[in-house]
């Protein structure tokens, strides 16, 4: 029930911020907008998940099995969306990882923390990178990239130095629990991961050289930075001109208050930041929350239904391997 109230939270300050900015001044916003250039970033979007299932492939060791590492990893992005801080993100890839590419559990947990490990560093550094050359969110830029860099290290303890991940992991759990999570999916999970944080390390080490890693981070900085361009189209659409170093700022800031206000796939707090951040750079409201709403749109809703659309179809065996393990605490042994 929990879960339901802080999604209808959500939704009632998506709701307010379209009333704050008026139905009408959007409407006439959005008619005045070029909707071929708002077609060109959905696709730039859909070639983002596309080089995010690339990325999930070469981890996995399986980069040809394009069509399942996309599914895969349109699901992981469907649950991410609907879970605070998009925590079930890394567990529903690797569980739909586990039906649709036949990799392990471990395997896929492994993957999934590779992957938020390089997404934060390289949020953090792009962060810090454009702080200099953007003075009027100087400070907030340089504290986010911090922020970015240190959950980066916290990731890193945990997918790569046993001992220190199972005591670190430990303190992380305290504050899950506190978060709109039914409690048996986080007792069960915090079971599973303990046991199997040996077999996570283990496979995150077995690809961890130089040259994967590298693969790893340039297929990580191109989804970002093509989710930046993604951004930069939607105002090119509004013909608004605005800096691109100023949009990487405004997306990554936006994005990062999304995962720290633990509203399920930031609803409500990832507009409301856009729609400031874009009138602190001169421009209208109306036009600022006209932006982020199609914005939204097509990176959030679009990939949100299509996540709808593959756990559907693949519904009958995921839902039983989720329940498997997330929910069904019954079968669980030490």
């Amino acid at each position: 029930m929990k879960q339901f109230y802080v999604l209808i939270v959500s939704l009632l300050l998506v709701i307010l911020l379209i009333l704050w900015l008026g139905p009408i001044n959007i409407i006439n916003a959005l008619k005045s907008a070029d909707w071929w250039l708002i077609l060109l970033a959905l696709i730039i979007h859909l070639v983002v998940v596309g080089i995010r299932a690339l990325r999930w492939g070469f981890i996995i060791d399986q980069p040809f099995e394009f069509k399942k590492n996309y599914i895969v990893k349109t699901i992981g992005l469907f649950a991410g969306n609907f879970s605070p801080m998009r925590s079930a993100g890394e567990v529903l890839n690797a569980v739909a990882g586990k039906k649709i590419n036949g990799i392990t559990l471990s395997e896929g947990l492994s993957a999934g923390l590779t992957e938020r490990f390089f997404d934060l560093a390289i949020v953090g550094v792009l962060l810090l990178i454009s702080a200099i050359f953007i003075p009027k969110v100087r400070v907030l830029a340089f504290l986010g990239g911090l922020i970015s860099i240190g959950v980066t290290v916290l990731v890193y303890l945990i997918n790569w130095r046993e001992r220190s991940g199972l005591i670190l992991y430990e303190k992380i759990h305290k504050i899950f629990s506190k978060l709109p999570i039914k409690e048996e999916i986080l007792d069960n999970f915090y079971n599973k991961f303990t046991v199997g944080l040996k077999g996570i390390i283990e496979y995150t080490q077995s690809y961890s050289n130089f040259k994967n890693l590298t693969v790893i981070c340039v297929l990580s900085l191109m989804s970002w930075l093509l989710e930046c361009l993604r951004l930069f189209i939607v105002f090119a659409a509004f013909n608004i001109e605005i800096s691109f170093f100023a949009i990487i700022i405004i997306f990554l800031l936006a994005n990062l208050v999304g995962i720290l206000s633990a509203l399920p796939g930031g609803i409500g707090s990832i507009e409301i930041s856009l729609t400031g951040l874009f009138v602190l750079f001169g421009v209208s409201a109306s036009l600022a929350g006209s932006i982020a709403l199609v914005d939204r749109l097509v990176s959030f809703w679009i990939v949100t239904v299509m996540g709808i659309i593959f756990s559907a179809y693949y519904a009958s065996d995921i839902l039983g391997e989720i329940k498997k393990y997330t929910l069904d605490l019954t079968d669980y042994k030490d």
